[in-house]
This record gives structure tokens, C-alpha cells and sequence, in this order.
């Protein structure tokens, strides 16, 4: 007999395969785009089309549950209280736009507070990760190795956005430089949610940005955590899952030296 957790994975995988299969076959259809905050965040009927779908979805199937997620078709969440899904209907909406690839879909399961599982779907590659509590993280059925820790700085690869240079307010110019020229190396990927899937799969060793939301890591914290990794804001502190603030996801070898660059404010 399946656990309540290995329950929620089935169901949540079948949905966003399903999801996935929508997008991939809407996606040469012309879209409508709108912008919310700033011309740089983007929102698509396709984003909002499937946070209904999932939205319908775990109404039907979960009606005690509730769901928060980033185009406002889920409920008010004010705590984690009882079971709360997050969800992301496409993370990397940007990139949906302009590449058509190197989004993905990310939904997570809490139950009074606790990461029961995380999946996030790289829906154009096909790659789906997914963590269950205490049971490991995985990518396509295969599991992940735990993270090294023996990590060095020098040999750490990091992604973090072009914002960091232009508008950062959180962290000293003088830190991120040092911090920059101390890393092997720095990529951006646009998308928060394969960046931490990236970091729990060891492509990358370290994520950071300047602000990103609930949607944006609460499947990803688990995927991390699954494979010894750690998450915290970029000072080193415990995240309110609620709130939006500046994240550190990283190999635990090498947490505490980048967080001694970026716990210097401006």
C-alpha cells in the first residue's frame, strides 16, 4: 500500500505530464502576452490556462487542500497550515516566450509546513525531477547521488541573474565582485526552477537571486534538501516560505563561504 507522500507524487506526476503535453502542443500558437510588475515579467494566457488546469484539478481531487500559486487561481495562503500545493504553472516565462524552451513546470506538496515532494518538469527536454521526504530526489526514475561536500569555492560553479549587477540592493558591488572572480564559474538560466534542480543534479554547485517568490522554490528547496543540499536567504538565514526575499540554494560544502560574501548588505 502506497504512503500519502507516494500518493501525492503519482497524482501530481500525472497532472504535469499531462501539462506538459498541452503546452508542448499549443506551443506554435500565437500568444498573448501582458506584463505585470515591469516589462521584464511576463505572463501568458498559457500561464494562466495552467494554473486553472491544475487549480480544477486538486479542487476535485483535494477539496480540503488548498493551493497557492503565481496567477492568483488558487486561494489566499496565509500560513502551511494543513496540506497547501505551490505551483509554478510555467517557471521561465520568459524563456517560454522568446526560446520556447528552457521552462518548466514546478509543484510541491507541504503539509503543515513539511516538504512532503517536490517536482519540477523541464517540459521541452522531457526531464522530470521529483523528490518525496526522506526518500531521496530523482531525475527520470534514476536516483540523485548526495552532493559532494568536499567542494571548493574554486572549483564551484554558480548561476545567478544579470540583476545582481544592475539593480542590487541587497548584497555589496564589493562582495559579488570577489565572490564572482572566487568561483569557477557563473551561468544564468532564466529559470528558477531548473536552476534548483540543476543544483540538486550537480550541474551547478550554487543558485542565487536577488528575489524570487514561494512558487518560484518550494519544490526546489526539497529537491536540495534530498540530496544534502541547503537553502537559505542569501545572509544564511531560515526562508519564510511565504514571503519573497533573496535566495541561496547551494552545495552544503561550500554554503557558509559564499554566504560570508553575501551577508554584506549594502
Amino acid at each position: 500500500m502506497k504512503t500519502i507522500k507516494e500518493q501525492y507524487y503519482i497524482q501530481a506526476k500525472q497532472w504535469m505530464i499531462e501539462a506538459g503535453k498541452i503546452i508542448r502542443e499549443r506551443m506554435d500558437q500565437p500568444l498573448f502576452i501582458e506584463t505585470k510588475s515591469g516589462r521584464n515579467d511576463l505572463v501568458t494566457e498559457m500561464d494562466k490556462n495552467i494554473e486553472q488546469f491544475f487549480a480544477a484539478r486538486i479542487e476535485q481531487t483535494y477539496p480540503n487542500h488548498r493551493m497557492l500559486g503565481e496567477e492568483g487561481f488558487g486561494d489566499h495562503v496565509t500560513d502551511l497550515q494543513g496540506t497547501v500545493w505551490i505551483i509554478d504553472p510555467i517557471d521561465g516565462t520568459m524563456n517560454f516566450v522568446h526560446q520556447q524552451k528552457n521552462f518548466a513546470i514546478s509543484l510541491a506538496v507541504y503539509e503543515e509546513g513539511i516538504g512532503l515532494i517536490g517536482c519540477i518538469y523541464d517540459v521541452m527536454a522531457d526531464d522530470f525531477y521529483h523528490a518525496i521526504h526522506g526518500e531521496g530526489a530523482y531525475k527520470n526514475g534514476v536516483r540523485l547521488p548526495r552532493l559532494n561536500e568536499r567542494l571548493t569555492l574554486e572549483g564551484t560553479m554558480l548561476a545567478c541573474n544579470h540583476f545582481w549587477l544592475c539593480t542590487n540592493k541587497l548584497v555589496s558591488y564589493a562582495s559579488m565582485e570577489k565572490l564572482v572572480r572566487s568561483v569557477r564559474g557563473v551561468r544564468t538560466y532564466g529559470s528558477a526552477a531548473l536552476e534548483f534542480a540543476f543544483v540538486a543534479d550537480g550541474t551547478l554547485d550554487a543558485y542565487m537571486s536577488m528575489r524570487l517568490a514561494p512558487w518560484d522554490i518550494a519544490a526546489g528547496m526539497i529537491l536540495v534538501r534530498e540530496v544534502g543540499g541547503v537553502t537559505t536567504t542569501v545572509y544564511g538565514e531560515k526562508i519564510n516560505l511565504l514571503d519573497n526575499g533573496p535566495i541561496l540554494t547551494s552545495n552544503a560544502g561550500v554554503h557558509g563561504e559564499i554566504v560570508a560574501y553575501t551577508k554584506h548588505k549594502k
